[in-house]
């Protein structure tokens, strides 16, 4: 499967749940390996917020993500849309705080996304399996989820709020290609005794009777559907038999359920891997859903880590040495820092550097207590990520490799004398125009010492 994004720009408008702000949604195109981010384009600086379940803020009533300086809420309808659609990269303009919440349901995102069209990019996306039954509970609520190992995407909810009126349900989809038919149209639902308490804390100030349902579990006198009606500038509101609040007819028997499941596949989708598992669910809700995904990506993240740890078999024969390295690389003796090139495949280069006391740096770096340079194994990093370029070209010793950016560099231990210095280095986006943009991580054994993202120029001298 390729990754996906959209054909063009599309806008949704509405007005935010609980703010009651008017708000223009904009879906943008995105290249490959960008993922699902917002930008509040009415704020200073246009910050962009990834959607990323590190970055949940507040659950209180939806899913709030903040970054950057910059908030949305209740994002959790829209993830779902994209997720039903299966489109990884997408730049998302927000104009207020909070997403439309349109019909209380994911359809006009759907309807939207289906209008621009999706376009398929030429990056593989990127699956997690579940390797073994992940678990997640909540005692005080009830709450028990499960992902179990399956070459698939399976989600099973079941809910009971001991309501003589909701009752227990559940609802299941068995691929998200039944996503839009079965799940998306699902509205959001409430309980009659949190309108009041949600309405007196300045919330659903955008709440309508017609983007929410609303069930009544006990007796309401005329006088409290008479508040109700101030409270939504309704003439009139009543309660159907079967105890729906306003003459709202439902769209599946077990709607309720079908949206608890729209807004897990929503809060899941902030795992930011697609995964292939079975799901069930008991009882979620914003809150167990995010602690979920945090528990599924953890496992990702410890999974990645424990696979792309190079290992270094001294006795096989490097696929480039030192010498054919020098032949390759502008870089001389004594800023050539890449001894070896272990593996190379179309998008990642292994190479590694021994660290010794012989090198000319430790005469000035702490000569009593050496420690390598952080900028020197970022240099080595990139040296390595430099080779897989040029050994795409004819003559790569009429190029020379030269920074242009390095973000998000960390080091995590000290490199010290006697130490081996392995590096990974994997291509983020396809070179284009001469720019390379890769993820590097500099290993000593198991242990990540560095790790950073380079972008270089390849330019002819």
């Amino acid at each position: 499967m390729k990754q996906t994004t959209i054909k063009k720009a599309v806008s949704v408008s509405g007005v935010g749940l609980h703010t009651g702000q008017e708000v223009t949604m904009t879906f943008n195109p995105a290249p490959e390996n960008h993922g699902i981010k917002f930008q509040r384009v009415d704020m200073p600086g246009k910050p962009i917020i990834d959607a990323d379940v590190d970055n949940v803020t507040d659950l209180s009533r939806g899913t709030t993500l903040e970054q950057n300086g910059g908030k949305v809420s209740t994002v959790e309808h829209v993830m779902a849309s994209l997720a039903g659609m299966e489109i990884d990269n997408c730049l998302i303009h927000m104009n207020a705080d909070e997403t439309p919440i349109m019909d209380g349901s994911a359809q006009y995102f759907i309807k939207a996304l289906k209008e621009t069209g999706v376009k398929e990019l030429s990056a593989e996306r990127e699956y997690f399996s579940i390797p073994s039954n992940i678990y997640y509970t909540e005692d005080e609520r009830q709450v028990e989820m499960i992902a179990m190992p399956l070459d698939d995407y399976r989600l099973t909810v079941m809910v009971d709020y001991n309501s003589p009126v909701l009752g227990s349900q559940h609802a299941s989809i068995t691929s998200l290609k039944e996503f839009e038919n079965e799940i998306s149209s699902c509205r959001t639902f409430c309980f009659l005794h949190e309108l009041e308490m949600l309405y007196n804390n300045n919330l659903i100030r955008g709440g309508d009777l017609n983007n929410a349902i609303v069930i009544v579990d006990r007796v309401i006198q005329d006088d409290e559907l008479e508040h109700l009606a101030k409270m939504f500038n309704k003439p009139k509101v009543e309660v159907k038999k079967e105890g729906i609040l306003n003459n709202v007819d439902l769209r599946f028997h077990n709607e309720p359920a079908r949206h608890k499941l729209l807004d897990l596949i929503g809060d899941l989708a902030l795992i930011g891997v697609p995964i292939k598992a079975q799901i069930m669910a008991a009882r979620p809700g914003h809150a167990a859903n995010v602690a979920f995904g945090k528990k599924i990506k953890a496992v990702i993240k410890k999974a990645r880590s424990s696979i792309n740890i190079p290992r270094y078999d001294p006795n096989k024969p490097p696929l480039y040495n030192t010498v054919e390295i020098s032949k390759m690389l502008p870089h001389k003796y004594p800023m050539l820092l890449v001894d070896k090139i272990l593996e190379m495949g179309k998008n990642h280069i292994i190479g590694l550097k021994n660290v010794t006391m012989n090198e000319p740096f430790f005469q000035g770096h702490f000569p009593n207590n050496p420690v390598m340079p952080g900028v020197l194994i970022i240099e080595a990093m990139a040296q390595a990520g430099g080779v897989l370029v040029l050994s795409q070209v004819d003559d790569p010793e009429n190029y020379n490799t030269l920074f242009m950016k390095i973000d998000n560099a960390k080091f995590k231990d000290k490199v010290l004398p006697g130490d081996t210095l392995v590096f990974r280095l994997d291509l983020i986006a396809p070179v284009r125009r001469g720019v390379c943009l890769m993820k590097g991580t500099a290993f000593v054994g198991d242990k990540i010492v560095c790790e950073a993202e380079l972008m270089a120029q390849v330019a002819k001298k």
